[in-house]
């Protein structure tokens, strides 16, 4: 009855200024139909599209009718015993609400809360009574039309209904048509140009200062306030100088050091180096800050010292072997306690021992010769004072062999030592 009252109300309330004018529009909206225990293998929503009305009660109150058509298999309860449908069939739902409103029309985006009563008609045999609860935005857009976005929750009122929702959009025009605008013709003014620039003081942005017609009688701006105007600055949002045409002094190589105070302007380094990069005094590819023998070339895997391996390997022409034996003599001692102080001068480096035989006898029996020819010379240098941390002892047998194993001479060269640094 109070719906029927509102309706009645439309009729006989004077309308004023901002009470809305009848409209109607196109509206396209999403049935959201939820899952439940009872609605088996259910698609959760449609689209529908129909029509909608408005007719303003009060600044702030509108009658609003709508009417949606979709294509459906209506979710009935089971427990209703309603024929379980086998293919989509026309449903219909008309629905009358009242609309309160947050702000009058005037404003350019209203919200407002809506309640009302509705019916739908399933194939037109069966209907299920609702009542919509929910909100929306109304968006003004030009000659009296709106936009309208929409949610409600349909309540069930039958025990036919499924409880739904509704999500909609809207584009209403009023049914009298366009609001059109009154033609309105300038005041004759008589042109006075105070500043005498050439722009009258009625088009004048700036009355008192002679300025261009281009900027509406105002001064050539300077955006970055650097002196010189934005039509002679080559960079004009940004704070520059006169000779570099209002831009910032530049920085070639971007390293954060700008051209006029960088003694490398091409080449990115360092404010501390001004602007130059890290020397490498002695040329070997590793630059000063990282080279621990900065004014002797040297190799990166050294930290910029000299290649050891060369020492080394003067070391290990002497390491040969007689037939069978792991046994070092006493011209051998000479050469590793050369080895043992050039540990000792390079605390950071480790060697990898390798022993090696000849083809003489069996692979078992070289195996075990190779390793322990590695282990005696390892040995050794553990006697003299190098850590055992750093040294690795490995046999290799006669699969490495440097010389033909055919002569007696090969054979010799073949029962050796090889020590590999490792920086």
């Amino acid at each position: 009855m109070l719906l029927v009252g509102v309706v009645l109300s439309t009729m006989v309330i004077a309308q004023d200024a901002i009470v809305k004018k009848a409209a109607i529009g196109f509206r396209v909206s999403y049935l959201d139909f939820k899952k439940t225990n009872l609605t088996e293998g259910l698609s959760t929503g449609v689209p529908a599209f129909g029509i909608q009305y408005f007719k303003g009660i009060r600044p702030k109150l509108d009658f609003m009718a709508n009417l949606d058509l979709a294509s459906i298999k209506y979710p009935y309860y089971t427990s209703l015993k309603v024929p379980k449908a086998t293919s989509n069939q026309t449903y219909a739902a008309i629905d009358f609400n009242v609309n309160y409103k947050l702000a009058t029309d005037d404003k350019k985006i209203v919200p407002y809360l809506t309640a009302g009563i509705g019916v739908g008609a399933d194939h037109f045999s069966y209907y299920t009574a609702y009542a919509p609860i929910g909100a929306g935005i109304q968006i003004k857009a030009k000659y009296g039309s709106f936009v309208n976005i929409m949610s409600t929750y349909r309540a069930e009122a039958s025990s036919l209904t499924k409880m739904h929702y509704s999500h909609s959009i809207s584009y209403t025009l009023p049914i009298k048509g366009r609001d059109k605008k009154a033609i309105e013709l300038p005041p004759v003014q008589i042109k006075v140009d105070a500043d005498d620039d050439g722009v009258s003081d009625g088009d004048d942005a700036c009355p008192n200062q002679k300025g261009t017609a281009k900027y509406r009688g105002c001064p050539i701006p300077d955006t970055d306030n650097d002196g010189l105007n934005d039509e002679q600055d080559q960079c004009p949002s940004t704070e520059g100088i006169a000779k570099y045409k209002g831009c910032p002094v530049p920085d070639t190589d971007r390293d954060g050091i700008n051209d006029e105070q960088d003694k490398c302007p091409t080449a990115k380094g360092l404010g501390r180096y001004e602007g130059c990069p890290i020397p490498d005094t002695d040329k070997d590819g590793v630059n000063d800050e990282e080279d621990k023998c900065p004014a002797i070339a040297g190799i990166a895997a050294n930290n910029g010292c000299a290649d050891l391996q060369p020492q080394i390997n003067a070391v290990t022409a002497q390491l040969k072997f007689a037939t069978g034996s792991n046994q070092l003599n006493k011209k051998q001692a000479t050469p590793l306690n050369s080895l043992v102080q050039l540990m000792i001068d390079n605390p950071t480096i480790k060697l990898a021992i390798n022993g090696h035989t000849d083809n003489t006898g069996s692979l078992k029996i070289n195996e075990k010769l190779s390793l322990s020819r590695a282990k005696v010379v390892m040995n050794y240098l553990v006697k003299k004072g190098v850590e055992s941390s750093r040294l690795s002892a490995h046999g290799f047998a006669y699969s490495m062999p440097i010389a033909d194993n055919k002569l007696s001479k090969g054979r010799a060269l073949n029962r050796r030592v090889e020590i590999e640094v490792q920086y």
